[in-house]
């Protein structure tokens, strides 16, 4: 069976999958696993810029999140919270518990790809059927197969574009929106005389902004922030240079904070093109089991780290349900 995609929703359904007794392949156009869960390494060491950190509702993953914890590979994030609303922080009443993979957010999916095999910086560009299998194409010509599964676990616009042996699947993942994030780290070499550690923004081009030494196993030195514009801003700069869209986030965070701030010793930009989707759905996971081709992500449900891996297990549950 091949999996295309290794964030949370792929690795989810690839160890349901495994645990079930079927060999799995993993395909993914990065070097490495997690999608928006990995970390960027840079001159300031790891630096989280996708997702900040994830909760825990339904009892199936709170018992999966429990398992991450005693393997050591998540700890519980308690940052000193704020609001900002019309240029005014109050400290955040919200008491959630938030979660934040240690050392770093790549640690998790690390962890679940231990001994899966897999292929990086393999583009499929094309899924088709042969006679009776399954093969990828990849953007270098290579092909790959045959397996009698297939699996997308990509944003919704990459898995439309796979999807031409099956139109029904194919127009329904078309109608899935997708928001871009631009993301913009920021370090300080003295560090912001403030007492926040996250903030959630409005009225502003930012969104949330954390302060990455605040959550368990990070380096606090030098002081490195992360910092999200909302989904409007970041569509209506979507093709704003990097330079420039660090200098205007810059811009909108020294508004903010109510404390000098210097220019950055560091600063890193990264546009996530399918951040999160537009609308939330209820699918839980999309099939053809007569095809057997199987879609899943965290667009299929809440568009949180949470619906990545229930819908990878959704995928994985109907697929093994389809074998019986």
């Amino acid at each position: 069976m091949a999996i295309i995609g290794t964030g949370i929703a792929g690795l989810s359904a690839a160890q349901a999958l495994r645990k079930a007794g079927q060999a799995v392949h993993l395909f993914d156009k990065a070097r490495g696993v997690g999608g928006r869960m990995s970390s960027k390494r840079s001159d300031v060491g790891s630096i989280d810029l996708g997702a900040q950190y994830f909760t825990a509702r339904d009892r199936r993953f709170v018992a999966q999140v429990q398992q991450w914890q005693a393997e050591g590979c998540v700890q519980p994030w308690s940052p000193s919270l704020y609001n900002a609303k019309q240029g005014r922080l109050s400290p955040s009443p919200d008491e959630q518990v938030r979660w934040v993979g240690a050392p770093r957010m790549s640690a998790i999916a690390k962890a679940m790809a231990l001994d899966l095999p897999a292929v990086f910086s393999c583009r499929i560009a094309e899924v088709f059927k042969g006679e009776e299998f399954w093969e990828l194409l990849d953007a270098e010509g290579t092909s790959h197969g045959p397996f009698s599964h297939v699996v997308l676990a990509v944003p919704a616009p990459q898995a439309t574009a796979l999807l031409a042996s099956a139109p029904k699947l194919a127009t329904q993942v078309a109608g899935v929106k997708m928001d871009p994030t631009w993301s913009v780290a920021l370090s300080f070499d003295t560090p912001l005389d403030t007492p926040m550690q996250g903030c959630f923004v409005q009225d502003s081009p930012l969104d949330w902004l954390a302060r990455s030494g605040s959550k368990p196993g990070r380096d606090d030195s030098p002081d490195t922030w992360v910092l999200h514009a909302t989904s409007a801003w970041s569509k209506q700069h979507i093709d704003l240079s990097r330079e420039a869209v660090i200098e205007q986030l810059h811009g909108a965070f020294a508004e903010l904070v109510s404390c000098p701030m210097p220019a950055p010793s560091f600063s890193l930009a990264h546009r996530w093109l399918y951040a999160r989707p537009a609308q939330p759905h209820e699918w839980g996971a999309l099939a053809d089991p007569d095809l057997g081709l199987y879609v899943c992500g965290d667009w299929c449900l809440s568009g949180r780290v949470e619906g990545a891996w229930l819908s990878g297990q959704e995928a994985a549950r109907r697929l093994l349900e389809h074998l019986q």
